[in-house]
């Protein structure tokens, strides 16, 4: 077979590329890996080679070979508001972030949306064999069945605040307690002495900014705490439950602090129904800095969450734990963004 037969017939393994190449299998493994152990020249040469005659590695091959799936698993669980959908601007906001980061590092995701029945949950997904890590976006009402997986299940990193004496698993998170405090000081600024805080509290990330608010006002010598007023995260019942509870006590109270900018946002729109201005009848203080906040009307002031360094810092935090090492949980300090409704 002359040599121009050889250079056109099918690429289709490594040792293919090799013999075409003239070099090893290993080196061409390594050059496609774009590993430094090979020399750069050699290696732009392999991978043109490659690129030339449209060769892809054999990701399942290689994936037996070092026993990892390349699949980061994202899970959403919903214990304590199993109406919620993925499509809430939090979620969708937080998921890109993550995205972004898994796929630039080259890591597949696999999206789960859980509604925590079963007591095995956890482990059913960490016992999959179908990822090599999993991140959780938000704690829900299940930190002890974190805690008890993440005791053996070492690549488990989730987004929440909590950082309590002997935690195990590790948590990326703001201090939702100080952001209570932010939204709840805000308030008092504009003149607020009853304060109602809307917010479901079984999540412990919203019962810490309902504790947030509480402190600020007993700090300003406000003797009664927040009125809480229970608010589902679900948007197909929020508008209706904020509804019922301004015409409950909408005479009682003269600020309003929400445990999410979806939240604040719906507020809004019920407080303009009702022919109330904001901030001069009411005024309203979001959670998350969300870019819906920015574009409502009125803009809405908020306790800012850096979404995207906390995505950031979840990837970074699970490839530490995948690579055997530790990694610590990270709590951020939350701002306070000032706009228009507060």
């Amino acid at each position: 077979m002359d040599e121009y037969s050889t250079a056109r017939s099918p690429v289709r393994t490594i040792a293919d590329l090799a013999r075409l190449a003239g070099v090893s299998p290993g080196t061409v493994s390594r050059a496609l890996a774009g590993k430094s152990l090979v020399n750069a020249e050699t290696r732009d040469r392999i991978q043109a080679l490659a690129a030339e005659h449209s060769f892809r590695p054999n990701q399942m091959a290689s994936r037996l070979r070092t026993q990892r799936t390349g699949v980061i698993g994202v899970v959403v669980p919903l214990g304590h508001e199993r109406r919620q959908h993925l499509s809430d601007p939090f979620f969708m906001t937080m998921l890109g972030f993550l995205a972004d980061r898994l796929t630039e590092d080259g890591y597949d995701l696999m999206l789960s949306r859980v509604i925590p029945d079963a007591t095995d949950w956890l482990e059913r997904i960490v016992d999959s064999g179908m990822m090599d890590g999993v991140l959780l976006i938000g704690q829900s009402d299940q930190f002890h069945t974190i805690e008890r997986v993440a005791r053996r299940y070492r690549p488990l990193v989730a987004w929440g605040s909590s950082n309590l004496p002997g935690q195990v698993h590790c948590a990326v998170g703001t201090d939702n307690i100080a952001g209570g405090r932010l939204a709840g000081e805000r308030l008092i600024e504009r003149g607020a002495k009853r304060i109602a805080f809307l917010g479901e509290l079984r999540a412990p990330e919203i019962r810490q900014r309902c504790e947030g608010v509480a402190q600020a006002m007993a700090m300003a010598g406000i003797a009664k705490p927040p009125i809480q007023l229970d608010t589902h995260l679900a948007s197909d019942i929020m508008e209706q439950e904020i509804a019922a509870h301004l015409d409950r006590v909408g005479g009682e109270i003269d600020g309003i602090a929400a445990a999410s900018d979806v939240i604040a946002l719906t507020t809004l729109r019920v407080l303009a129904d009702r022919g109330l201005r904001v901030p001069g009848d009411l005024p309203v203080v979001g959670y998350d800095d969300l870019p819906l906040s920015s574009s409502a009307v009125p803009r809405i002031t908020t306790v800012r969450q850096d979404i995207a360094r906390g995505a950031n810092e979840m990837v970074s935090a699970l490839f530490r734990r995948i690579a055997g090492e530790d990694a610590p949980s990270v709590v951020m300090s939350p701002i306070l963004v000032e706009r228009d409704s507060a």
